[in-house]
């Protein structure tokens, strides 16, 4: 970035530079006023005589050329000393910082002033999504399903009576200022046959900080300043919920973990208790959203559940937010066999009751083959992008090559956020600022999410 960086608007520094620079500018001037101009005027005498002395004549442009020379040269010391005086100060508060100190005030300064973004959903998908999500802005929420049955979730939930803390762990380490020994210790499963083996630090951590803090969204908030969370994560509701699946057939099948397995096309999803309350957090954070990204992520057990709690699937209808659906890029097996964007789509209207969505974001890009033989043999497939079926139902949608080079066929956090950072500046989601700046800005946060996945 460089020097240059300090004319970027937004970073509220200039203002007050030039405040100080005034306020310089004013003591010179009182000293001046002091001292009855005694003090300036020999000065102005003695500059007088050296011009005389070097050119031979008295010239009153070569004073002030002189003059402003000096102004200059004391503006230039006034910023050369309030940058090193900064940088002392964040050097002390901010020792771990990496890079340039205005390449942080701007990124931070950006960041705060960033769009409400609320995402819905659950499982790998979301915390995929959360990653890129951090870069655009620190004014995310992630709203978490809370039907998790299945391993150390499951058995926390049992055993201790709350709500599984997997995927809001999951989602906390994705928003996380990341440590990276202490991303590690959150992620750790116990091993060998203790009464620990098979349950994760940080499911245990969060449960721990919920019965510290009297509740889980206590819990999560001081969990959150724990790790530097960049926005919030808040589940959907707090009570002890149960999925309920109706197959095709007309079969009934509990729980989150044992719908998969079934194997048969699903019907309806339903919930029990069917009358378990919204999160007042999750509800405000819906209604005050500038975009509401829903998935990716299962969409049956991640998705759909959280628009089956009371009073979150009103608070989607009644938000003026653009609704944003990323489709996932493969089948899941069990769940959605055979399924097009077009049906994952249409699920979705299916269990809110009505077109809600604005637009669907959808991946074009082919499957290398040794990573599609691996996947077919578990029963996974590409979900086609069915674009001109989408567009029947008046959804816009936005095709984008967004498969991650790695071994898993799974979004690319980068390659995501680039296409929600275009389409939120397109829609001028993005605040006020110039957008050469906002660019510019897109482009720091992007190399940045770049470095984290290398070093991943």
């Amino acid at each position: 970035m460089g020097w240059i960086s300090w004319l970027c608007p937004g970073i509220n520094l200039k203002r007050w530079l030039l405040l100080f620079a005034v306020g310089v500018l004013l003591c010179a001037l009182g000293l001046a006023l002091v001292f009855n101009y005694q003090i300036m005027g020999k000065l102005e005498e003695l500059f007088f005589q050296m011009t005389y002395l070097t050119t031979g004549r008295y010239s009153n442009a070569l004073i002030m050329v002189l003059g402003s020379i000096l102004l200059v040269l004391g503006f230039g010391i006034m910023f050369y000393g309030t940058r090193r005086l900064i940088s002392s100060v964040f050097s002390v508060v901010l020792p771990e910082k990496n890079g340039s100190l205005m390449e942080t005030i701007f990124m931070q300064r950006k960041l705060t002033r960033g769009p409400s973004i609320t995402v819905v959903g659950g499982g790998t998908g979301l915390s995929t999504l959360l990653r890129g999500m951090k870069y655009i802005t620190n004014n995310c929420t992630a709203v978490v399903t809370s039907a998790d049955d299945g391993g150390s979730s499951g058995r926390l939930r049992k055993e201790m009576g709350i709500i599984p803390p997997g995927d809001l762990r999951n989602c906390l380490i994705a928003l996380a200022d990341r440590e990276p020994m202490m991303e590690r210790l959150m992620q750790y499963r116990f091993q060998g046959d203790s009464p620990l083996a098979g349950h994760c630090f940080g499911n245990l951590f969060i449960a721990a900080m919920a019965q510290a803090e009297g509740g889980m969204e206590a819990g999560l908030n001081a969990t959150s300043q724990i790790l530097k969370v960049r926005g919030r994560v808040v589940p959907s509701t707090l009570s002890n919920i149960q999925l309920r699946a109706e197959m095709s057939d007309g079969s009934i099948v509990d729980g989150e973990s044992e719908i998969p397995k079934a194997h048969k096309r699903i019907r309806k999803m339903m919930m029990c208790p069917t009358e378990a309350p919204a999160t007042n957090a999750a509800v405000e954070a819906i209604l005050h959203a500038d975009v509401l990204i829903f998935g990716p992520g299962s969409l049956y057990t991640s998705v759909i559940p959280n628009l089956l709690v009371q009073g979150i699937r009103d608070a989607v209808i009644q938000s003026k937010a653009v609704k944003i659906y990323i489709c996932n890029v493969m089948t899941q097996p069990g769940e959605t066999d055979n399924y097009g964007a077009y049906e994952h789509v249409k699920a979705l209207l299916d269990h809110v009751g009505e077109q809600f969505l604005d637009y669907v974001i959808v991946n074009d890009q082919d499957v290398a083959g040794q990573q599609l033989d691996k996947y077919l043999a578990e029963g996974a497939m590409p979900i086609t992008p069915d674009i001109d079926k989408i567009r029947q139902l008046g959804i816009t949608v936005v095709p984008a090559r967004l498969i991650s080079k790695k071994d898993f066929v799974r979004h690319d956090p980068r390659k995501l956020a680039r296409v929600l950072i275009a389409l939120i500046y397109r829609l001028r989601l993005f605040g006020r600022g110039f957008q050469f700046f906002d660019y510019f800005f897109m482009r720091q946060g992007m190399r940045k999410l770049q470095k984290q996945q290398d070093e991943d």
